[in-house]
């Protein structure tokens, strides 16, 4: 087995069946396989030295591009829905309908700011958003070997794209389906393309996505890797799926969702902002 999965911040409900996933990944070799991800506090971290880092939402609500009242406003909606997010004695069709409520006035609230196009580098450049330690191997790695990297984010693509580009390792095998601005003739924000997406409904757009997973029809064999239980559904459009194994990173509150991970992801990574494992294991499929 891989060494990596005895660090301390490794937990694993069934290693026997991780064990079996693992080497029928590896003996399936890297052409069959396809690496699924969400973005927000998966590849990025949670935090970094005691202090919470930015989402792609945050990069925004944070910079100069947005008023103080706005500002305001957007911290209340945090503070109001978060909490629901991760409440872990809540169902999902209940917090389904407060998460759309949220991410809707969230994005009404952006476009109010006429925020340019031109601008969101610099909120970028100037945010406190990192990817997580170990995260140059990664994205390289997958590179090298042409193993195609799907983000699945319902945060904001126009910004996560540029974290991942200053980062430089958006690599032509990285594709990205996010929640996009429309700019008008000028490059102002106007409205969010096409249907939202959440954090609840990765399935549905997973499913939509059919061109993408055609193309990928040979690749049966899935890593994912996200930070809550609406990532669990990513592989749902993966045709002819054979192995998935799942990673969680358990970031926030985690003695009391501790369990409920432990049921839905094969892996779960406690405060642990580096790629190590993921990395490790990808080394490990890949030879």
């Amino acid at each position: 087995m891989i060494p990596m999965l005895s660090k301390n911040s490794v937990s694993m409900r069934d290693p026997k069946r991780v064990e079996q996933i693992l080497t029928s990944m590896r003996n399936a070799g890297p052409s069959t396989l396809q690496v699924i991800s969400d973005f927000d506090m998966t590849l990025t971290r949670f935090a970094h030295n005691g202090k919470r880092c930015p989402t792609s939402h945050n990069i925004l609500d944070n910079s100069k591009l947005i008023s103080e009242d706005c500002k305001a406003k957007l911290k209340n909606l945090l503070d109001t829905y978060y909490p629901i997010e991760i409440d872990s004695t809540r169902s999902v069709e209940e917090k389904l309908p407060l998460m759309v409520e949220w991410w809707t006035k969230a994005h009404e609230l952006l476009v109010q700011q006429k925020i340019s196009k031109d601008h969101l580098a610099l909120a970028v450049r100037e945010s406190e958003a990192m990817l997580r330690d170990g995260y140059q191997q990664f994205f390289d790695h997958l590179h090298q070997i042409s193993v195609p990297l799907l983000i699945f984010s319902a945060g904001i693509g126009d910004v996560l794209e540029e974290v991942i580009r200053q980062a430089g390792v958006f690599h032509p095998n990285v594709k990205v389906f996010s929640n996009y601005m429309d700019f008008d003739e000028s490059g102002v924000l106007q409205a969010f393309k096409g249907e939202l997406i959440h954090i609840y409904n990765k399935r549905e757009g997973a499913l939509l996505n059919t061109e993408h997973f055609k193309e990928l029809q040979s690749r049966y064999n899935v890593l994912l890797l996200g930070d809550s239980l609406g990532d669990l559904n990513m592989a749902d459009g993966v045709m002819n799926l054979q192995n998935v194994l799942k990673i969680g990173y358990l970031n926030d509150k985690v003695d009391e969702r501790r369990e409920s991970y432990l049921k839905s992801y094969d892996i779960i990574l406690e405060k642990d902002e580096t790629m190590d494992v993921p990395n490790a294991i990808l080394f490990y499929i890949t030879g």
